[in-house]
């Protein structure tokens, strides 16, 4: 890997098909980046990936048609930590993405979103692993493709990805996963409780790397912060959002009081 340039290393990476070989291969990614064995240039115009490189399975079905489960049963559980992981395994590939489609950017940036991907690797490994203990693999059950479709509708701009992967999509798993937590607790699934506390810390860190990136992005382009989130989120999301949201963990990860001001009047106008 060392001889090639970044851009095409994190390219392999986003279209690797087997979980297994892409999330070693995202860990790769991150340690020839972190140790400055791999050169940043990115020589080629980025390409669009409508998919990228998954399993045959799980099958790709509407959010409606995804049936729903309890969690008072070991198939309900299942089924939860197989929809984590599957945001897992498509966070691998919305981080590494960054990677390879934004040139011209510091050392800072790849470091960053491969670390971001390194991270998901193991989040997706560790939650696979808690399916294998109960009899499941990655795969057993449907899923939906949304979190890809927001890596195509701003693969054309840095400051739209900054602003609604990390700062929505992510920041969402912040808002969810306590009362997750929570209630994975009430079934007696310890183990599936330690490993969201590990994934709640780490994505803290993720959405704080993406504020940081999306106020510099806005920096360079002239554009005030607060102002532009809003319409970003009104112009893509068509002003939808989802709460209630987790404020204590939004604020370590970067929000300001009066960003979350604003989510909290965006959720009431779509309530």
């Amino acid at each position: 890997m060392s001889e090639s340039v970044v851009q095409a290393c994190a390219e392999a990476v986003v279209l690797e098909c087997d979980p297994t070989a892409k999330c070693a291969a995202a860990a790769t990614l991150y340690e020839e980046i972190r140790n400055d064995r791999i050169p940043l240039q990115h020589p080629e115009t980025p390409r669009r990936f409508e998919i990228p490189g998954r399993p045959e399975r799980p099958e790709l079905v509407s959010p409606r048609e995804l049936p729903r489960r309890g969690l008072g049963s070991e198939p309900g559980r299942a089924a939860l930590l197989h929809a984590l992981a599957h945001i897992e395994f498509n966070a691998i590939n919305l981080a590494v993405d960054a990677v390879y489609r934004f040139p011209d950017m510091a050392r800072d940036f790849y470091v960053d979103w491969a670390r971001v991907g390194a991270d998901e690797a193991r989040h997706f490994g560790m939650l696979r692993a808690l399916l294998n203990d109960r009899g499941y693999d990655y795969g057993d059950f449907p899923a939906h493709n949304g979190l890809w479709e927001t890596a195509v509708k701003t693969d054309h701009d840095l400051l739209v990805r900054m602003a609604l992967v990390p700062r929505v999509l992510e920041a969402r798993g912040i808002d969810v996963t306590p009362g997750l937590m929570k209630s994975l607790q009430g079934v007696g699934a310890d183990d599936a409780v330690r490993a969201l506390d590990v994934i709640y810390n780490d994505e803290i860190e993720h959405v704080h790397i993406g504020n940081r990136w999306f106020h510099a992005a806005c920096g360079w382009a002239n554009q005030d912060p607060r102002t532009t989130f809003n319409s970003l989120i009104r112009e893509y999301m068509s002003g939808r959002i989802k709460g209630p949201f987790d404020r204590e963990g939004r604020l370590h990860a970067g929000f300001t009081e009066e960003e979350l001001d604003d989510l909290e009047a965006l959720a009431a106008e779509g309530t």
